[in-house]
């Protein structure tokens, strides 16, 4: 007997710690900060989800929505590239504890956040390539699949500011 209090606080430590591994939401958040750069830089950056900056700059982004994305620069081709939003390590192990944990309802919340998700790459940095004219004028590149309209965006860009 002597015995059982000192077994009942390891599986209460083991479960603390597969709880605080758990829910991903709470731990890695459903937004990601995603960096794009280009040589040179000053180009026109401009995301399906309707955010536009310049280069270099760092977007705070869903992780559960891949974003197109268009470089444009006077005197550079223009550039696409995609920034997709897949099952990370961190989310997978966070997906894992909420199963063991908090059962289908934490790894639901989860998956319909997003915070499972990483975007990848979260650093996208492009070599543009001397064009005359080059890319002049910058256009919004089509959303992917899954991803967000800008619409969406701005309504969750507005939600997060309050």
């Amino acid at each position: 007997m002597h015995h059982l209090p000192q077994r009942l606080a390891l599986a209460l430590a083991v479960l603390m710690t597969l709880a605080g591994a758990g829910c991903a939401t709470f731990v890695r958040g459903s937004t990601q900060a995603v960096t794009i750069d280009s040589l040179p830089g000053g180009a026109t950056v401009s995301l399906s989800n309707g955010e536009r900056c310049a280069t270099p700059c760092t977007l705070k982004l869903k992780r559960k929505h891949p974003v197109a994305v268009e470089l444009c620069k006077p005197g550079y081709r223009q550039a696409l590239a995609q920034v997709r939003s897949e099952v990370g390590r961190g989310g997978a192990f966070g997906l894992a504890g909420n199963m063991l944990v908090g059962g289908l309802i934490g790894a639901g919340v989860d998956a319909a956040s997003g915070a499972a998700k990483d975007l990848n790459p979260n650093v996208l940095a492009v070599l543009l390539l001397e064009e005359a004219p080059g890319c002049t004028v910058p256009t919004f590149p089509a959303i992917p699949e899954h991803g967000q309209t800008p619409e969406d965006y701005a309504r969750d860009k507005a939600k997060q500011k309050k």
